[in-house]
């Protein structure tokens, strides 16, 4: 069949393109239903990546976020209108040690790889995730972005000590927001602490047992583990605030995604015995844990909804780039797409 791709040819660019399909391979065909713009997609879109990058990985379709419906199983497991998560991280081989999101042959959509701007997409069979038809579409559309920090707190539960009575998440922004949302249900007795500098983004932390602005920290106030959240030129700051605030031996979880590298007190992380821990992307059973884990707490996803912004119903080309172009001026919460292309 053939399938049409609408990819970025360059920044502030994308066309449609035709591409050759072979029904009968191994795939579920997947039409995507709600599809959601992260950073990631505008750093490719604005033409922000260095020019050699984006050399090497355009034209290339965006947008890894997002949930479908199958249309057709080759393997006959999934039924026709099955709702879906559509898993981004596509490993090409397995490695015992190394999880599927460390490996650098797998190839990730919309970095190099074409992403869910398409008619149709064509996933292997562990690649998608079914979801209840109860939970709402528009809101499961960036489960990438939940994902991403679960991953990053099950890789901190494996390395860290067993103390883990206070946590501190820096970052007032998406990823800090679900963080502390997966926290909180995971560690209820914990007290977790969030630090920002917005006021209209700390004031979404209600559930949480305090917030903080970054320049207003009282000068006892301890954390046994931080999540950095920050990323960007504040990622360094963020990370000298949490070496300074954070207990002997406790654990430091970088999510946060810097352009450019950042300097470290490695005297009192040595001081200390600090344990940093790197995170990236996610991998299939990642998904699956949060899919299982909204069906224990479907109140996660009212909280999640709170981050839900504005909506864009996309039939044409013009429809995506002003979905884009708003979700540049927005500070809080993640654009969705309802893809009816």
């Amino acid at each position: 069949m053939i399938n049409q791709v609408y990819q970025l040819v360059a920044p502030r660019q994308i066309e449609v393109t035709y591409k050759h399909e072979n029904i009968k391979n191994n795939k579920v065909i997947v039409r995507p239903l709600y599809l959601s713009i992260c950073a990631a997609d505008q750093r490719y879109y604005t033409g922000s990546r260095d020019e050699h990058v984006l050399e090497n990985k355009l034209p290339m379709s965006l947008i890894h976020e997002g949930v479908g419906e199958v249309v057709y199983d080759s393997k006959g497991l999934y039924e026709i209108g099955t709702k879906v998560i559509m898993v981004p991280n596509t490993p090409v081989e397995t490695d015992k040690v190394i999880s599927e999101n460390y490996l650098p042959s797998s190839k990730f959509r919309s970095s190099g790889f074409d992403g869910f701007m398409q008619d149709y997409v064509f996933m292997d069979h562990d690649r998608v995730v079914k979801v209840p038809n109860t939970l709402d579409l528009s809101v499961l559309s960036f489960s990438e972005l939940v994902s991403v920090s679960w991953h990053a707190i099950q890789r901190f539960k494996k390395k860290s000590i067993s103390k883990q009575d206070t946590f501190g998440i820096w970052g007032d922004g998406n990823l800090g927001y679900i963080t502390a949302v997966l926290l909180r249900k995971l560690y209820p007795k914990s007290k977790i602490y969030v630090f920002g500098k917005t006021d209209f983004k700390l004031s979404h932390f209600s559930f949480v047992d305090d917030v903080f602005y970054i320049n207003h920290i009282p000068n006892d106030l301890t954390v046994t583990h931080g999540f950095e959240c920050v990323g960007g030129k504040g990622s360094q700051s963020a990370i000298d605030q949490i070496i300074n605030l954070i207990s002997p031996e406790g654990s430091i979880a970088l999510l946060g995604v810097s352009e450019y590298p950042v300097e470290i007190n490695t005297r009192l992380v040595l001081e200390k015995g600090l344990t940093i821990i790197g995170s990236s992307r996610s991998g299939s059973q990642d998904f699956q844990d949060i899919v299982e884990f909204y069906k224990i707490y479907p109140e996660v996803i009212e909280k999640l909804s709170l981050l839900k912004g504005q909506e864009f119903e996309v039939k044409s080309i013009n429809d995506a780039i002003d979905a884009f172009e708003a979700d540049l001026s927005t500070s809080w919460g993640k654009t969705v797409i309802k893809w009816v292309m």
